[in-house]
């Protein structure tokens, strides 16, 4: 019988019920045993759908942490709460997964990232784009130098109608800003890592709150409540990398355009490039003709990720489990998702103060 980790949950809200308890749910070795949410009946009603027999509820997570032995925390909460949740976790011997971003701040970023290292646990942030058929099949191709020298990534999460009027979403204090930190670090996050390019030099940055402050506006979850949408509804970057590459991120809940999607990257390198736009499409030269390709990722599983067919989040949750029971690095590195929330602080910087924000 393979070995059995426990899980506890922190935060049983739509993340949590969305997307991590019945992705958990699916991976033989896990035993969801704690679960806990400042209101308890959403913590309870998740015990009684996913958890085992005689699973324990909270309201505090430090009671949880004190009185469990649990050996992994998934932390589901609002932003402002990572850092705080994380760190406590790691301190109390817990390997942490947390949900995007990493943090609501930069400084909050690094002190989870010092606790990791202080504690020799796991730390990982759900960056589950990365575990597409499409991330995982173009990531094999920029390693294998199919594209050649990758300088120029576009990192697009743009949605024409669809503020999320639930939770949170609108709270600045809580979040630490909008369709940035919400859906342009999933684009980030992607493009950094098939660029394999951490090191960034300069951001230059502008957000909008051009159309947040309508009544009754067409949205895909309802109209929102001006007075309550606090964040930008539309945030744009232009970073320029140590090596001279360049990525732009365009992100928006709320924008006049026809061509959207999310989690999206574009790539140009010297021996080929790649885009989402439409499936996944490969292009490039050969023999003096131009060609582009589109990829059929309909034919079965992914070979190498052991040719199972599983969604992204089930993967993700799979994945994480694994590199705790095999002792290996997560697939999403702590230090990798630290740089992507200091670019997108480093954008709201930069669009308050009309000036480029410049990396040491």
């Amino acid at each position: 019988m393979s070995k059995k980790i426990k899980v506890a949950v922190i935060g049983c809200g739509g993340i949590a019920n969305g997307k991590h308890l019945p992705s958990l749910s699916q991976v033989e070795q896990v035993e969801l045993v704690a679960f806990c949410d400042i209101i308890e009946e959403r913590a309870t009603k998740a015990a009684a759908e996913y958890g085992v027999e005689g699973a324990k509820v909270y309201t505090d997570f430090r009671k949880l942490l004190a009185e469990t032995d649990v050996e992994v925390i998934h932390v589901c909460t609002p932003n402002d709460s990572h850092a705080e949740i994380t760190v406590a976790s790691l301190e109390s011997g817990r390997h942490v997964m947390c949900e995007k971003p990493m943090a609501k701040t930069a400084e909050q970023a690094r002190q989870m990232l010092d606790a990791a290292k202080r504690t020799g646990k796991k730390l990982s942030i759900a960056y589950q784009n990365r575990f597409r058929d499409d991330s995982m099949y173009l990531k094999q191709l920029c390693e294998e130098g199919e594209l050649g020298d990758i300088y120029l990534g576009k990192a697009l999460a743009l949605r024409r109608r669809a503020v999320p009027t639930w939770g949170v979403f609108l709270d600045e204090e809580k979040q630490g800003g909008g369709p940035l930190i919400d859906i342009g670090t999933h684009a980030l996050d992607l493009t950094l890592w098939l660029m394999d390019n951490y090191e960034p030099k300069s951001v230059t940055g502008q957000v909008f709150h051009k159309l947040g402050d309508r009544e009754n506006a067409a949205n895909a979850f309802g109209p929102w409540n001006p007075e309550e949408f606090k964040v930008e509804d539309s945030a744009f970057g232009f970073i320029t990398m140590k090596n001279g590459a360049t990525i732009i991120l365009e992100s928006s809940w709320a924008i006049n355009m026809v061509d959207i999607g999310e989690a999206r990257t574009m790539l140009c390198g010297t021996e080929g490039g790649a885009d989402m736009t439409n499936g996944l499409r490969i292009n490039g030269e050969k023999n003096s003709r131009l060609y582009d390709t589109k990829i059929d990722l309909g034919a079965g599983g992914v070979a190498f990720y052991d040719g199972k067919v599983e969604n992204e989040a089930v993967r993700e949750a799979r994945t994480w489990i694994e590199a705790i029971i095999e002792d290996k690095e997560p697939v999403v590195k702590p230090e990798q998702a630290l740089v992507v929330t200091e670019i997108l602080e480093a954008i709201y910087e930069s669009a308050k103060t009309g000036k480029a924000v410049y990396f040491d």
